[in-house]
């Protein structure tokens, strides 16, 4: 999934694609979501069993790494936004931000 949205990030910059842009972000909140659940999991099998947690540690920074791939194409993407339409989308919500990207593709 990190990939996968890091590319479409790469390729949305390339051609200064607001639309693209505005769901990469929706999708990096999926990523966020498959974290927070594998979070859970793993802070359950290491409560269950401590002699986990030196590996769970291990597999909770990798994770983190992963989802901090996603945080990054999702900058990526709200710098499109940006250069494309000059509005800074970097703290608002996730419906502002279609709406503007929306709209920057429409003039």
């Amino acid at each position: 999934m990190a990939l996968h949205i890091l590319r479409r990030a790469l390729d949305a910059f390339a051609r200064m694609d607001t639309v693209a842009a505005a769901k990469i972000v929706r999708d990096d909140e999926a990523i966020d979501n498959e974290f927070k659940a594998f979070v859970r999991k793993l802070v359950t099998s290491m409560t269950e069993d401590p002699r986990t947690i030196s590996i769970g540690l291990d597999y909770l920074f990798i994770a983190k790494a992963i989802e901090r791939i996603g945080d990054h194409a999702k900058n990526i993407a709200e710098y499109v936004v940006y250069v494309a339409k000059g509005a800074d989308v970097r703290h608002v919500s996730r419906g502002q931000l279609e709406r503007d990207a929306l709209g920057s593709s429409q003039n």
